[in-house]
């Protein structure tokens, strides 16, 4: 049985909670000058803004094969097998989406190539095993939750909308990433 203290300290983060990004320790950074701010459309979920804020409008999922890179960098820059944070638009409306982390797996072009994660468990899902790879927890989830990268979908994001770095995922679970990719998309 929870205390009261713990009670409250639990509301107090739920709160904290609503007024911070994901991940976030401090307030949401200010759009930069020139740059339209995100806004979340009315009757809309907080979580969901429009892609006003985006460097380039989003060129849409990536179909076709390419090459699996590991290529972690400590510089700043995101590259092939990090996990960074970005705008992620919604399958069935490119215009609305939110803020969620992403596993960068490859680069088409200008653009990086990654796969969105999640905390929800898809284990047991009825789409099969092919759809989501276990990553299990790490430190772009302050949470601690595990996570799996979903392998259906493959985003194109600009370099100028990554938010933030999250982590750099080891070469071991990238290369179940990696195995996944090759299986469902026929990547190198």
């Amino acid at each position: 049985m929870a205390s009261t203290t713990d009670r409250i300290l639990g509301l107090l983060r739920s709160l904290a909670g609503s007024f911070l990004k994901p991940g976030s320790t401090k307030a949401p950074p200010r759009p930069r000058p020139g740059t339209p701010g995100r806004t979340r459309p009315a009757g809309g979920p907080a979580s969901a803004v429009t892609a006003q804020g985006l460097a380039f409008p989003y060129p849409g999922d990536f179909h076709g094969t390419s090459r699996a890179l590991y290529a972690p960098k400590p510089d700043g820059a995101p590259d092939p097998g990090e996990i960074v944070w970005t705008w992620v638009p919604f399958e069935e409306d490119y215009s609305q989406g939110k803020d969620r982390p992403v596993l960068v797996v490859g680069r088409a072009g200008k653009h990086l190539l990654a796969l969105m994660l999640t905390s929800k468990d898809h284990s047991g899902d009825r789409r099969g095993d092919d759809d989501y790879v276990d990553l299990g927890n790490g430190p772009w989830d302050r949470q601690g939750r595990p996570s799996e990268a979903k392998l259906d979908r493959i985003l194109q994001v600009n370099e100028a909308d990554i938010r933030r770095e999250g982590a750099v995922l080891d070469a071991k679970r990238f290369g179940q990433v990696a195995d996944g990719l090759r299986a469902r998309h026929g990547w190198s």
